[in-house]
């Protein structure tokens, strides 16, 4: 009997452990991403799977920003087409970067990197593009002018560019249209100008562009896709309030909002496990949030307390669980990394 008592107690201890771990909220480090020598800021929009990032570093007393990738520590400059603004959007397993720059004539392009050096891809006729992501293929999406002065969601493979149409949106006019992000099976989200709805969220799979699902309201856009098909990005409710969604198909998921339910969220990257993190407006401001384990949580409050930081946007998130963004550091502007505990 009384060693059967303590194996019980023994029991109830480890389970009552068990549930504590299981209840506990998941805690970051922090890893200030600095800036290059001279630099005011930096930025952290996109990491890969080997925890290398892609962002851009800049100066506000020169206005310059460059490319840069963050890894071991240190960023690197793969500076711009020749203007003064270039920003990394998007990363992949082989170090290779997509984003956009200004050339010397100020105009937009869309490049992509190789060893280190960025090449313009490229348009739809219109003489400017912009990147949003890439994949380990190498396959960049974004958005491109058309001949006829519209913006139109392109994918960039093979060395080619192509238009991947639109939900609608009218001829001519820069009514903004594009894809957003792109998973390992050339799978694309994206935005697109409808005039009888607005705004709406899109999928572009073999050819054919399908309009995500809605949560009551008219308007959606959808930024990060996963391996999955599941996206995330915001949509509207009936009542017109705006939250982060996850949706597979035509169903969506309410992520709600960290000021309650009438502030507004953002969805912008999203993992193979549905791990999503954006920034939702506060009272206080935009802060950065994860969602996990079916709640939407403030990252500043899973940091160390004190740290000096507020993490204002959180913009991707890899299979490791490593979280990128922009924050303030001690009055700085500055990229960050989450690496979980």
């Amino acid at each position: 009997m009384i060693l059967r008592a303590r194996l019980s107690r023994i029991a109830f201890t480890l389970l009552v452990s068990a549930s504590a771990s299981l209840c506990a909220a998941q805690t970051y480090t922090i890893t200030d991403l600095g800036t290059a020598s001279g630099d005011d800021y930096s930025v952290a929009h996109a990491i890969n799977a080997n925890g290398e990032i892609a962002g851009a570093i800049g100066s506000d007393r020169n206005n310059l920003s460059v490319v840069a990738t963050y890894n071991a520590g240190a960023w690197t400059s793969l500076g711009t087409l020749g203007g003064n603004s270039g920003v990394a959007n998007g990363i992949n397993k082989l170090g290779q970067v997509a984003g956009y720059s200004t050339e010397a004539d100020g105009s937009y392009h869309a490049f992509i990197s190789e060893n280190g050096v960025l090449t313009n891809i490229g348009d739809l006729g219109g003489g400017s593009a912009t990147a949003y992501a890439i994949n380990d293929a190498g396959q960049v999406v974004g958005s491109a002018v058309t001949s006829n002065g519209s913006n139109h969601p392109f994918l960039y493979s093979n060395g080619t560019m192509t238009d991947l149409g639109t939900l609608g949106s009218p001829t001519g006019g820069m009514w903004w249209n594009s894809a957003e992000a792109v998973n390992e099976a050339g799978v694309v989200c994206g935005v697109s100008y409808t005039p009888k709805n607005g705004f709406r969220g899109f999928v572009w799979k073999n050819g054919v562009i399908t309009p995500v699902g809605n949560m009551g309201g008219f308007m959606s856009e959808a930024y990060g896709i996963n391996n999955k098909n599941q996206t995330t990005g915001i949509a509207y409710l009936a009542n017109g309030e705006a939250h982060a969604y996850i949706g597979t198909g035509s169903k969506m998921q309410d992520l709600g909002a960290l000021g309650g339910p009438q502030y507004t969220s953002w969805g912008f990257g999203i993992n193979d496990s549905g791990v999503v993190v954006g920034f939702a407006n506060m009272p206080q401001g935009e802060h950065a949030f994860v969602f996990s384990g079916g709640k939407m949580k403030d990252l500043n409050t899973l940091i160390p307390a004190g740290s000096g930081w507020t993490l204002n946007e959180a913009f991707a998130v890899n299979n490791a669980g490593q979280i990128v963004g922009l924050g303030v550091h001690n009055g700085q502007s500055r990229g960050f990394l989450l690496t979980p505990q």
